[in-house]
């Protein structure tokens, strides 16, 4: 141990009770027997299967103890590890075929001190050394007897569920109706009478080349005027969406809510195994997400309104059967999306064919990917230029009154198409964010911000690509404004620092955390600075980390720790908001309502978070 390390050793452990009160040449004495070990991210500190030589105090960093890929608790900075063995060190005798099963996994880069038993032996006559370790087992476990019980708990909940958490293989069918591409029209229609589906599957080879519907048959034979004895590789649906024979049943609903589509076929590898269809979905009591699919795409102004009732039922029952909360959010979001699609068709239905094409916009939680619950109006309309301003200004206050016979309130910010500051052409748009950046008050920073969290929900794909080119011409010109942006965040307040053990945490004076205000938005509002200055403009938060990812922005690792923080904090959350027991829809977490498990979950997210608006703050520094 060189002379400058073992200084800064000795001064991290001079307080801890194993060295505490000795004479300074003793404790030396012990801390030259230790050894100071590093480990990097995701490496096993302890394997499972080997005897322990001694604790390990952790000097920097954290660790998990797991069992296979469960984690039982977190071991953070100041903490140690290895007490599994200490019965070995009090000479209390195994059981022949014993084998320790449990490991020790650094979540982040780690440095330890390893020391020995026989450093533990020259300290164990001391009665605060006996207290201690007493006392570090008591607390250990409790809290692994504490998550273990939560775990079994949830598996014995999980494996009362049906709907959701079965596989696609439980529900598809394995018979599957193929025809060559060489096949007729005609002889496909055969087949699907014959066999009475809906659909048949187009293999050339036991390869899997396209899908044709009864639907499709209508609309590009029947209605297309094609003939019957058209080839099937002329009509088919090349390359079909496919989900995974071991995929849950709520993939293949998203799946097919997100694409639009009515039948998904079963792969296991490269080989196609069966067919799982909207119907088949419908027979395992999901029948309430096809009807409200239907509801929406059927609705008029005042069925809209029935929408939100169904939606909001669909919603409770993915919480209660603990779906992936970003497959919950995007479901549910696409949900909305169709709702919203839908007002904005029914608001152009009454003014007459649109005399140029337009793009309807979503922000807020809409825009970021995030809606399970009915947010109140947060959008905006830009059509193209030349654009006959007085029609879209109706266009604009119709889908307004139509979201809001559709339950949506109006925006307390007057955030919407209704507004002039929030439609326009596409220069319009250009000049008004041109003025938000050059003229950077808190109130434009802060329209901007809302700006670039928006999402195409609907019309012309073309008038949003043209708007989004003329803005990263302007970003690529004002380095001022986000630097404005990363300013205005730091003077916001950080992500809260729970760095020390979440175990203390609780007898300190905080008790509670307001995700929204402390955690979610300003993790949103750095996510969207770094998007930014990558030039990514819109999208989901997802699509943002997997774009930064991409880049080379984020590391593949640190793209992962950021989706996985994110997703606990939401789902702690949504899971607040949506208790209907809390009756004011209040986002402030009370720390002494979380589990073990989810306590220590939470300082590892906020973490993570934390770093990702310290790299905004690295990068524009005061």
């Amino acid at each position: 141990m060189q002379p400058n390390q073992f200084n800064k050793i000795m001064e991290a452990v001079q307080f801890h009770p194993l060295f505490q009160g000795l004479e300074q040449g003793t404790a030396l004495s012990l801390v030259r027997e230790c050894e100071v070990k590093a480990y990097q991210k995701h490496e096993v500190m302890l394997k499972g299967d080997t005897e322990r030589e001694g604790l390990l105090l952790l000097l920097e960093g954290i660790a998990e103890v797991r069992v296979g890929e469960e984690v039982l608790e977190v071991i953070q900075k100041g903490e140690m590890a290895g007490f599994s063995s200490l019965a070995d060190f009090l000479g209390i005798p195994s059981p022949e075929d014993h084998l320790l099963t449990v490991e020790l996994r650094a979540v982040e880069q780690v440095k330890v001190l390893f020391i020995p038993f026989a450093v533990l032996a020259r300290r164990w006559e001391d009665s605060n050394v006996h207290d201690y370790i007493l006392s570090q087992v008591a607390i250990r476990l409790r809290d692994v007897y504490g998550s273990l019980a939560e775990q079994v708990s949830l598996a014995r909940q999980l494996g009362e569920k049906e709907p959701f958490i079965s596989r696609v293989q439980d529900i598809m069918s394995e018979e599957i109706v193929s025809i060559p591409p060489r096949a007729t029209v005609q002889e496909a229609a055969r087949a699907m009478s014959d066999k009475r589906v809906s659909s048949v599957l187009v293999t050339e080879e036991g390869k899997l080349e396209g899908i044709i519907t009864e639907r499709d048959i209508v609309q590009r034979v029947v209605a297309g005027g094609k003939s019957f004895q058209s080839s099937a590789s002329q009509i088919m649906t090349p390359d079909p969406i496919v989900i995974p024979r071991l995929a849950y049943v709520y993939e293949a609903i998203s799946e097919m809510v997100l694409k639009g589509i009515k039948h998904l076929p079963v792969i296991e590898g490269e080989k196609t195994v069966g067919i799982v269809t909207l119907s088949d979905l419908g027979r395992r009591k999901n029948a309430s997400v096809l009807k409200t699919i239907r509801q929406i795409e059927e609705a008029d102004e005042t069925g809209l309104r029935e929408v939100k009732e169904a939606v909001s039922v669909i919603t409770d029952h993915l919480l209660r059967e603990q779906v992936p909360v970003f497959t919950l959010l995007e479901t549910v979001t696409s949900l909305y999306d169709r709702g919203v699609s839908r007002a904005v068709d029914l608001a152009a239905a009454r003014l007459g064919r649109p005399p140029a094409p337009f793009a309807f916009y979503q922000m807020g939680s809409s825009g970021r990917g995030e809606q399970f619950m009915l947010t109140d109006q947060d959008h905006f309309l830009v059509y193209e230029d030349g654009g006959d301003h007085a029609y879209f200004k109706k266009l604009g206050s119709e889908i307004v009154s139509i979201l809001e016979q559709a339950g949506y309130a109006s925006c307390q910010g007057l955030m919407m198409a209704s507004e002039e500051q929030w439609r326009g052409t596409v220069s319009q748009w250009q000049d008004r964010v041109r003025q938000w950046m050059v003229q950077s008050t808190n109130t434009n920073l802060l329209l901007a911000q809302n700006f670039f969290s928006y999402r195409l929900v609907a019309g012309s794909e073309e008038v949003g690509r043209g708007l989004e080119s003329g803005l990263r011409e302007l970003l690529a010109r004002s380095k001022i404004f986000l630097y404005r942006l990363a300013q205005a965040e730091r003077e916001q307040r950080p992500i809260p620092d729970l760095d020390q053990p979440i175990r203390s945490l609780f007898k300190m004076e905080r008790k509670s955390l307001d995700l929204k205000k402390e955690v979610l938005f300003p993790y949103h509002h750095s996510l969207q600075i770094l998007a930014l200055k990558a030039g990514i403009l819109g999208g989901t938060t997802l699509e943002k980390i997997n774009a930064l990812e991409q880049k080379g922005v984020f590391t593949a690792d640190f793209a992962q720790d950021v989706r996985a923080a994110a997703s606990q904090v939401l789902s702690l959350y949504i899971r607040l908001r949506w208790n209907e027991d809390s009756g004011d829809g209040s986002s402030v977490l009370t720390f002494s309502g979380l589990s073990t498990r989810e306590k220590d979950e939470l300082m590892l997210s906020l973490r993570t978070l934390k770093k990702l608006q310290g790299s905004v703050f690295a990068q524009f520094p005061l």
